[in-house]
């Protein structure tokens, strides 16, 4: 992961392990497989539970730039609570002043494309979904429920993909 560079003095001696930490580190870090974090699922209801299903998540931090990917599969005895559906972040999201979007799907008896919703300061995101079936004429969005944006089942798949700022 990369992290601040440090401030060099004028007339200062620079040794190779300083070079290799302050370079080639730096840069290994950038091009390194993505970390893997467990995000928590979690609703603004009845508390849902993955039970046998499986969550995993992946990360890469450059900075503060945070590119992310959940991807969740519900299993035969997960139970899906009651309220709208949140996702853990590996970090906290920066106070910017902006909400950050990135792309949801759910493929369950369809395939449905929404939108993820990250918050200033926020420490989950969260999915929306197109509130009317394809071909109706309102384009308007809804929170990822239990039965929204179809009811769910075994066997569906959840993807969120995003980028963000984080807080530190």
């Amino acid at each position: 992961m990369t992290f601040t560079p440090r401030t060099w003095v004028v007339g200062e001696v620079v040794s190779a392990a300083v070079m290799n930490q302050e370079i080639r580190d730096q840069f290994n870090s950038m091009f390194s497989a993505w970390t893997a974090y467990t995000p928590t699922w979690t609703s603004t209801g009845t508390a849902p539970s993955l039970g046998n299903g499986t969550i995993l998540g992946r990360y890469m931090k450059i900075g503060r730039t945070v590119i992310c990917h959940i991807n969740m599969t519900a299993g035969s005895t997960t139970t899906y609570g009651t309220g709208n559906y949140n996702w853990s972040l590996p970090f906290q999201a920066a106070n910017a002043g902006a909400s950050y979007v990135g792309t949801a799907h759910l493929l369950g008896t369809a395939r449905w494309v929404g939108q993820i919703v990250i918050s200033p300061n926020a420490t989950n995101c969260s999915a929306f979904f197109p509130t009317y079936p394809s071909g109706v004429a309102d384009t308007r969005a809804s929170f990822m429920t239990v039965s929204l944006p179809e009811t769910h089942a075994a066997g569906d798949q959840v993807r969120l993909t995003f980028i963000y700022e984080s807080a530190a």
